[in-house]
């Protein structure tokens, strides 16, 4: 299982994550997927800290979705939405 570090935000309804687009000994870089991401892309019924949870459970498709962001528009914020993964891009 990937090490997952996030946090919930509440005041912006979003998880907070940190991932390692070259591994772990290059950076580290922080990206944020919405709670309204979650519930649509993933199915994801849960709310608040409860998201965390949810996050990790589907790193698997979130972490490759944010290195894709990442290479694509290096130094700019990071949030995903639906139109970051295969289906509704």
């Amino acid at each position: 299982m990937t090490n997952f570090e996030g946090i919930y935000c509440f005041d912006s309804a979003s998880v907070r994550f940190a991932f390692y687009p070259d591994g772990p000994g290059g950076p580290r870089v922080l990206a944020q997927i919405s709670e309204e991401t979650l519930h649509d892309e993933f199915g994801v019924r849960v709310m608040g800290e409860h998201l965390l949870d949810a996050c990790q459970e589907h790193f698997y498709a979130i972490e490759p979705a944010a290195i894709a962001r990442y290479r694509a528009t290096p130094g700019s914020a990071i949030t995903l939405t639906i139109r970051d993964f295969g289906l509704h891009a």
